[in-house]
């Protein structure tokens, strides 16, 4: 009975692996902007998968976009209440996700600042409307996402444009592969823009795995998303971490 009992901890803790993580804290500055409702895309190119992401999003200084490696990554946020503008009655936190670049020409923005320029409804979940400009602390914490990773691919024969969105754990990719039906070897994508990433290689009619690796470190498999008969402009769902 105590073997079985050890065996079948061993077969949870292979299926279901720990990803929960958080990062240490630091300070940084918040402002929001856009609509109250909440704002989507930009830098990242998560324009059209507002219901993935929204209502709690934010635009990085480029010292945390870091060139587009941060989108996708979730950020838990305090207030801290030097200037007496944090929600007394408002939620402690708010954890948001990267979608945006908030843009240098914004002094509070520029080099090497630390800045989060949150949507409306992340920001008034910590503190006052009135604020405007509100020392945080923050961390990075491992994202929550219903379903698998999601794979759109757009383009035509002879180049592949592949948006990944919805990544749970880390968020944000560190590296995209493919590898069409018939390929011995993964093939390594090259980082478009934002979290669109692109190969020349001819996947047409060939069904499709892709593997991604966050920058936490965490690889997923996702084994014959597409079928052969795929299409551009469609959206496939694998696995998640």
């Amino acid at each position: 009975m105590a073997a079985e009992m050890r065996l079948s901890l061993l077969i949870v803790l292979v299926v279901f692996p720990c990803v929960v993580f958080a990062h240490s804290w630091n300070e940084a500055h918040a402002t929001y902007y856009g609509a109250p409702e909440g704002t989507i895309g930009g830098a990242c190119g998560f324009e059209e998968y507002k219901q993935i992401y929204s209502p709690y999003t934010a635009a990085l200084s480029p010292t945390l976009y870091n060139e587009a490696e941060s989108c996708g990554a979730c950020f838990e946020i305090v207030c801290v209440n030097t200037t007496g503008f944090c929600k007394k009655d408002g939620e402690k936190s708010v954890v948001v996700t990267a979608t945006d670049l908030c843009p240098a020409s914004d002094a509070r923005c520029s080099p090497p600042h630390v800045h989060f320029d949150l949507s409306q409804p992340a920001f008034h979940l910590i503190a006052e409307h009135l604020g405007g400009d509100v020392p945080v602390k923050y961390r990075k914490v491992s994202c929550k996402r219903k379903g698998g990773a999601k794979f759109t691919i757009t383009g035509n024969p002879n180049f592949n444009l592949v948006t990944v969105t919805n990544v749970a754990g880390g968020g944000d990719v560190e590296t995209v592969e493919v590898k069409a039906e018939g390929d011995k070897e993964w093939k390594n994508m090259k980082r478009n823009w934002g979290e669109k990433w692109e190969t020349s290689e001819v996947l047409s009619g060939k069904s499709l795995n892709f593997r991604v690796t966050t920058t936490e470190g965490e690889v997923v498999t996702s084994k014959h998303v597409a079928p052969e008969s795929w299409q551009f402009g469609q959206t496939f769902e694998g696995k998640n971490v």
